[in-house]
């Protein structure tokens, strides 16, 4: 995956683009942000709960979280989990 292109392509569309990396079994759970936010996942296997909707994310599928919804975000893999994520700026 390409991350320079995806930060590009966020950037144009107006969103931050920075990584986050998670060790197996970490879990930030019920977030909100005033701020739409994507993510997306470029290595190992999360899960994702936006507004008691409950799915695994495909390595390298965009996800648009919107404002105000609550969120978890997941690590469920035996390895280090690293996705993309991003804030749409004001």
């Amino acid at each position: 995956m390409d991350t320079e292109r995806v930060r590009a392509h966020w950037n144009d569309r107006g969103f931050s683009c920075g990584l986050w990396v998670d060790p197996p079994g970490q879990a930030w759970s019920d977030f909100v942000h005033e701020a739409d936010e994507l993510l997306m996942p470029v290595e190992g296997e999360i899960e994702l709960t936006v507004m008691g909707r409950t799915w695994r994310p495909t390595l390298g599928e965009e996800v648009l979280i919107p404002a105000g919804a609550i969120h978890t975000v997941r690590n469920v893999g035996v390895a280090t989990s690293r996705w993309l994520y991003g804030y749409r700026r004001p």
